[in-house]
């Protein structure tokens, strides 16, 4: 019990955040959403296909799983939101358990810390809004940190593989987060070449994991291969010959500029993503965020540091390369914040290794370092989630603005 006593309190918590007032908060659907339900009924009695050219085209995988919850539950709101908040669920308890891998030999960190931490990713404004209506975030986050876990605790490399080829089929930015786990590998191989001590098994567990993911990708990228992916071709503003290369470096330049200011200083605009203009992270989490970035890279000869860096970098990648105009962009960030609560937590475990010194030198009882502590952090969880369903579910009225029931509004033409 002590050890899945953390687990069934992390899922009951976030069950309860995710599905509270869940078909209430957004009330209405938003356009995307009535396309998402046209695109997994035209699924139907059909033999398998991986990618669909409806909804300005997707890869056709997050969509079979909302076909199954729409024929399980009728075609109404709840079911079509009910996967993406199921997958919000469990991407909380696999963030946890990476955690308490990754820090299972630190004497310093106990369960409450990393409970606490794995709140920080739960109660973010930021996670509770896709967690709460039907896009492809929380499934693609779900198939990512699955991948991760395996990758990190070496127990199984096939199923690490396999996770990465789910994601390439999943959301769109989920294409490139196999060079995650890739890298790992292959920095592990080139390291024992360069120490001149050649290991058999990280050959093997390369095949472990390429094997299974070649294997499941297969279907897509041979579509791929003979035919345009629309989404892409559409918002990869490099490729369009009409720009000027000055106008592409500038509008480059802006995705960079935006996507940094993002965090702390001017969030997404899109009233769906976020509190138009709002930072991604409230003062508090944005100062620890900056600082455990900074303590990360200087501390990157540790390879988990280097993973989530790697992480970090890819995730925010598919922002710089759409057009400027759609930056930032809190949606195609979104698999950013398991790093971003890392380094959170690099920075709160830096804080936490001065707290006795504090005690000791300045005779202040550690115990009330401590309480202060977590009151920050009580504070910070509470800011976040008033922000969401005081202020964000406001600005629902607006961004979500189809009123028809869903049976309704996938018979009737819409306008985006």
């Amino acid at each position: 019990m002590k050890k899945f006593f953390p687990i069934i309190i992390l899922t009951l918590i976030s069950a309860f955040l995710i599905f509270y007032r869940f078909t209430d908060i957004p009330k209405n659907l938003a356009f995307d959403e009535v396309e998402f339900t046209k695109l997994a009924l035209s699924l139907d009695n059909k033999p398998y296909i991986p990618y669909s050219q409806l909804a300005t085209g997707h890869s056709t995988f997050y969509f079979y799983i909302l076909l199954a919850s729409l024929k399980t539950f009728g075609i109404n709101t709840f079911a079509l939101r009910f996967p993406a908040a199921i997958f919000g669920v469990l991407s909380i308890v696999i963030f946890y358990l990476i955690l308490s891998f990754i820090y299972k030999k630190n004497k310093i960190l106990n369960t409450y810390y990393l409970i606490l931490t794995t709140l920080i990713l739960l109660t973010s404004h930021w996670f509770l809004n896709f967690s709460r209506f039907s896009f492809e975030a929380t499934f693609l986050l779900f198939l990512e940190l699955v991948s991760i876990h395996f990758l990190i605790s070496k127990k199984n490399l096939f199923f690490s593989g396999l996770f990465a080829g789910f994601a390439f089929l999943s959301y769109t930015p989920g294409r490139i987060f196999f060079i995650l786990p890739l890298s790992f590998l292959v920095f592990k191989l080139v390291n024992s070449l360069t120490r001149k001590q050649f290991d058999n098994k990280i050959i093997k567990q390369l095949l472990y994991f390429l094997i299974p993911f070649i294997i499941i990708t297969t279907p897509l990228t041979s579509y791929l291969l003979t035919n345009k992916d629309t989404r892409v071709d559409q918002q990869f503003f490099l490729k369009n010959n009409e720009m000027t290369i000055n106008q592409k470096i500038f509008g480059l330049w802006q995705n960079i500029s935006s996507t940094a200011l993002m965090f702390n200083v001017k969030g997404d605009v899109n009233g769906r993503h976020n509190y138009p203009n709002k930072p991604a992270l409230n003062p508090i989490l944005g100062i620890l965020f900056i600082t455990g970035l900074f303590l990360t890279i200087k501390q990157s000869n540790n390879e988990i540091n280097r993973l989530f860096l790697l992480y970090f970098f890819l995730s925010i990648f598919p922002a710089l390369m759409t057009y400027p105009w759609e930056n930032p962009n809190m949606l195609r960030t979104f698999t950013v914040l398991p790093s971003v609560v890392y380094f959170i937590g690099n920075a709160s475990y830096y804080l936490g290794t001065i707290v006795p010194r504090l005690s000791h030198n300045k005779k202040i009882p550690e115990y009330l370092i401590l309480t202060i502590f977590y009151l920050i952090f009580f504070f910070s969880s509470f800011y976040e989630l008033r922000t969401y369903f005081k202020y964000q579910s406001i600005v629902f009225n607006q961004a979500f603005d189809i009123k028809l029931p869903l049976e309704k509004a996938i018979k009737v033409k819409l306008k985006p």
